[in-house]
């Protein structure tokens, strides 16, 4: 069940950005006094609206009314061009809704490298600005996608201590995923009345467990972002480092970390679903670094596609890690719960009979123990399949 978050109402509309007739603009009207609070991707190359939207988010301190949303033109490397294409479409919000132009945070996602037409946005938004409802977050959550099959939509509504309040959010991201604090596009709603100041550690909080702990083609996007709504339209008001605040942290961290299994399961021609897990290592750094370049191998994830229990790839990709004083020797690996090597070699009671049946599986764990220490990481990623290459091949053609 999709839970309507109060305060939050979603737009909908048909700009002709990616194709005709299609849903490919989203506008988010915030109640007043709303906070929001946003990550965005590391990577360097940042796409218009993510500075353009790190401008605003700065400027109007974490009190935005409005989020728009564009799929099918990623507007990233376009230059000041691109940037006056996100200026305006804020300014056209503004003028709009009566809202100040700061107040406005632009995202977008598509195409690298295409300029975008400011004025199939402004046309567009009057429609938007008409279909503004809070139960309009299945038809946003389709309006977003670009290579997806599928539609990332979460809700869940929480009791706290007699109060209950809701968190829905929805994500998009099929290829170019290997977020560094964001995924590619997320924007999560609640109703429970919290400061800025707070609300960016709760979502950063929830980011470091969820997105950021997911890897389809290592590939960090121009125009990563989340962000975190609070309306305060409900009767709970959260406050630092209090009970109710933890109870709530948890339900948006297994909130974000679903969407985040949903991205990973719709991966670019994936057809695995893949838990890399490492443990016994002297550092969680270690044991992250591990599993990044398990996760990030080509012939690791080729591996996977073939159901081939290679064993000899996974002691590659955990050699060339690049941790420091590794002792291979005492290295184990399972896959399904399948003891595949010890010691740094093949197990004494494996085969591949029982290699190739754990394979077959669709939802794959592969386990690492270092045996160095005690700490560990864990990471979701997917195999590489003919079909990545395929959409990949033909993404502007």
């Amino acid at each position: 069940m999709i839970h309507p978050v109060a305060g939050l109402r979603l737009g909908v509309a048909q700009a002709g950005i990616k194709l005709a007739d299609y849903d490919d603009l989203v506008l988010i009207s915030l109640a007043s006094g709303a906070s929001t609070s946003v990550v965005f991707t590391q990577n360097a190359f940042r796409a218009a609206p993510v500075l353009i939207a790190a401008e605003h988010s700065q400027a109007n301190q974490g009190q935005s009314d409005w989020l728009l949303i564009n799929t099918g033109n990623a507007n990233a490397g376009t230059g000041e061009h691109g940037k006056r294409v996100a200026s305006e479409s804020c300014q056209a919000v503004a003028d709009l809704t009566g809202s100040a132009s700061d107040r406005v945070l632009p995202f977008s996602t598509g195409v690298i490298g295409e300029p975008l037409s400011a004025e199939l946005i402004t046309r567009a938004l009057p429609h938007a600005v008409e279909d503004l409802s809070d139960n309009n977050w299945e038809r946003a959550a389709a309006a977003i996608l670009t290579t997806d099959t599928r539609a990332k939509l979460r809700s869940v509504s929480i009791d706290l201590g007699g109060q209950t309040c809701v968190i829905t959010g929805m994500a998009k991201g099929a290829g170019m995923i290997c977020p560094n604090m964001a995924t590619m596009l997320g924007f999560i709603g609640t109703d429970a009345e919290i400061a800025p100041a707070l609300l960016d550690s709760l979502l950063r909080t929830a980011v470091a467990a969820s997105f950021n702990r997911i890897s389809v083609d290592g590939d960090t996007s121009t125009n990563d972002a989340v962000t975190l709504s609070a309306t305060g339209q409900s009767s709970v008001v959260l406050e630092a480092e209090s009970p109710t605040t933890a109870l709530f942290l948890d339900a948006l961290t297994t909130l974000m970390i679903e969407l985040a299994h949903d991205i990973v399961r719709d991966g670019e021609g994936a057809t695995k679903f893949v838990e890399v897990r490492v443990e016994g290592g002297a550092s969680e750094a270690a044991c992250d670094q591990v599993a990044r370049t398990i996760a990030h191998s080509p012939l690791v994830k080729t591996a996977l596609f073939a159901s081939d229990p290679n064993w000899g790839r996974l002691l590659m990709a955990i050699g060339r890690a690049g941790v420091e004083h590794l002792n291979t020797s005492v290295i184990s690996i399972h896959i399904n719960g399948v003891l595949i090597a010890e010691e740094g070699a093949r197990a004494a009671s494996y085969t591949e009979e029982a290699g190739q049946a754990a394979m077959a599986d669709r939802d794959l764990i592969i386990e690492v123990n270092l045996n160095q220490g005690s700490a560990a990481s864990s990471l979701w990623t997917t195999d590489l399949s003919y079909d990545y290459v395929k959409i990949n091949a033909d993404y502007r053609t």
